[in-house]
């Protein structure tokens, strides 16, 4: 096996064709889309292979199959996705995204996913906030670990070549400017391993442990995000960070913990300490139309076959998360802050026992209430970043040649806030053009994927200056405490000038502490060395949200300025987009692309039918 002489001896060199950083939903379908191509392919995880964060997706994968509804297809799909994004998103994305959604679920069903079924024999869909039909196929509210369990056994199938438990530090370029490998190490040995490729694809998920409560595993600590600035990438709507209004508040150990939207989306519903239900009262005008005045207590949410009756609960999660946050802050919370979510009134035991099968043994086990006869406490909690890595729309080639970037990773297709269930189609939908866009460039271009060994040795004696300072420096877990409280105080749900100041004052002196941060011990498994690279890619992560909150002067979606309440519509036609050169951070505004016409019909249809569903528009090119 070829080696790379560094500071710290030999280390092994891995050569591919494309190699896939990321083993969840998008990393998976794009590693399975390039070695279907030809190409040598290595997936490389920073976990154990099926332990990606997306197993912990529960409600569904969001496809206009029509299966439950047959008004559906992808022109509504389409537009419920730009409302949901505040029309913020991507138009080409969210385009793309809604035509072939529906095969890239019939094609997991086709690889052996066992989808909750209709009378008929039909994968089932359920209602979702901010789908105007029941939407979403589903296996019971597991669905998650079903995709990572089908997309992994057709990955291994086909030969991908799997390295686990393996950090990637940093992305290497060739004399041209491309991305052409990557270093990293075992987490296990603490060893250090490169790899080199013609492609690069990025897909390690999100943010979330940069937020004190959040939804998300310990893997998610923005890496992906980081590697790409600091590769040169730009990235947007930072700002667009979404709150899950349901996620666990207590026990404080369990704390942020996901509470799916299914429960909702199965006719749970939301109680302040009064017994009301709340959301009635926070209805904006932008969904009203489609939303009914009452709501049947028998649970039929639907009218005579031709509009569709929205329960309040199934708004949009920004517009949830900020009327829970609401409640709270005026003295009507639950005893532990947040509010009640409901479902034992509304169904049977039968009902929620099978349909939420993992919603009934979490509650019953980590907090001792059984959701058949009680009420939940939840409230928001950090959940996922619409912001990301700025790609190609068709091809998620990001602005550094030979790398690619999909799903949590990636930015655009959600605009300001992301609808439920969008997100496991995304990762499929955009994982395999990912792949194929990697695979063609890595059959038809040359690339010089030779690694210059300044680089790697750089990188290697960067990682181990963490190691060789004494034990007087920053502790990495005392750093990572403070970010998270700076997070979450100052760049939370709600935001104000001043906070965000405060907060980019606080990054700028965290970033000084975590310059001196010090592990030492040795390589073997040393979790306080692993959090001081982590902090690396959370304090990047950190400092692009603050600045492009500050510049976003407006209410938009997940990104919510209490001193600009309102959306502005000059801004709708903005992306500020954030940069890393020279270790400084910008922002610049710069406009996003302009829908086309018989897209921008979609709405105008809409509104003249009084809300009803259109699907006159000719389709698009796939």
């Amino acid at each position: 096996m070829p080696s790379i002489s560094t500071s710290a001896g030999e280390i092994p060199l891995h050569e591919y064709d494309v190699i896939v950083i990321g083993a969840g939903g998008a990393g998976m379908r794009a590693a399975v889309e390039a070695i279907d191509k030809g190409c040598t392919t290595a997936l490389i995880c920073k976990s154990l292979l099926g332990k990606a964060h997306t197993v912990m997706a529960e409600g569904g994968v969001a496809a206009a199959l029509g299966n439950v509804w047959p008004q559906d297809n992808w022109q509504v799909h389409f537009r419920d996705t730009m409302r949901g994004g505040k029309m913020l998103n991507n138009w080409r994305m969210a385009q793309i995204h809604a035509q072939e959604a529906p095969d890239r679920v019939l094609e997991l069903e086709a690889w052996g996913a066992l989808f909750d079924r209709t009378p008929d024999g039909r994968i089932l869909q359920r209602d979702f906030g901010g789908h105007r039909y029941a939407r979403l196929a589903h296996v019971g509210d597991r669905t998650g670990l079903e995709m990572i369990r089908t997309t992994q056994q057709r990955a291994v199938a086909l030969g991908v070549d799997v390295y686990m438990e393996c950090k990637i530090v940093r992305l290497l370029k060739n004399a041209d400017g491309a991305v052409n490998g990557a270093v990293g190490f075992w987490r296990e040995s603490g060893d250090f391993v490169a790899f080199s490729a013609k492609s690069v694809v990025l897909a390690t998920g999100g943010v979330g442990k940069t937020w004190k409560f959040t939804s998300n595993s310990w893997e998610c600590t923005g890496d992906g995000q980081a590697l790409a600035l600091w590769a040169g990438a730009d990235a947007i709507e930072m700002e667009c960070v979404q709150f899950h209004p349901t996620g666990m508040v207590w026990p404080m150990s369990a704390r942020g913990l996901l509470v799916t939207e299914g429960v909702r989306g199965d006719g749970g519903v939301l109680k302040n300490s009064n017994g009301e239900r709340f959301m009635f009262d926070y209805i904006s005008p932008y969904f009203a139309a489609e939303t009914a005045d009452t709501i049947d207590e028998a649970d039929h949410w639907y009218d005579d076959k031709v509009n569709y009756r929205r329960p309040p609960e199934l708004l949009p999660r920004d517009e949830v998360a900020r009327a829970i946050n609401s409640e709270v802050k005026a003295g009507r919370g639950s005893p532990h802050g947040g509010v009640f979510l409901d479902i034992a009134s509304r169904r049977s035991a039968d009902f929620i026992k099978r349909r939420l099968p993992s919603m009934y043994h979490q509650f019953k086990q980590l907090a001792d209430v059984d959701i058949t006869t009680d009420p939940m406490e939840i409230g928001p909690t950090c959940h996922y970043i619409m912001g990301g890595v700025r790609v190609d729309a068709d091809t998620e080639q990001t602005a550094v040649p030979g790398l690619f970037a999909a799903g949590e990773v990636a930015g655009g297709m959600h605009g300001a806030n992301r609808l439920g269930g969008n997100s496991l189609s995304d990762l499929l939908v955009f994982g395999r053009r990912a792949g194929l866009a990697a695979a063609e460039r890595a059959k038809g271009t040359p690339v010089d994927t030779s690694l210059e060994a300044g680089q790697v040795n750089e990188v290697v004696t960067h990682a181990l200056s963490f190691l060789e300072r004494d034990g007087g420096g920053t502790q990495p877990y005392d750093l990572h405490h403070d970010l998270q409280e700076t997070m979450q105080a100052l760049v939370g749900i709600i935001r104000t000038e001043s906070e965000l100041l405060e907060a980019k004052e606080k990054l700028v002196e965290l970033g000084e502490r975590a310059k001196k941060a010090s592990a030492p011990g040795s390589r073997r498994f040393n979790p306080g060395w692993h959090m001081a690279l982590d902090l690396e890619s959370m304090l990047t992560v950190a400092n692009c949200t603050t600045i492009a909150a500050l510049a976003r002067k407006e209410s938009r979606g997940g990104h919510t300025r209490e001193d600009y309440p309102n959306p502005d519509p000059e801004l709708e036609k903005v992306n500020y987009v954030c940069r890393y050169r020279d270790g400084e951070y910008t922002v610049t505004p710069e406009a996003k692309p302009e829908m086309p016409s018989e897209l921008r019909q979609l709405f105008e249809e809409e509104e003249a039918s009084g809300g009803e569903a259109v699907a006159a528009t000719k389709e698009g090119d796939n």
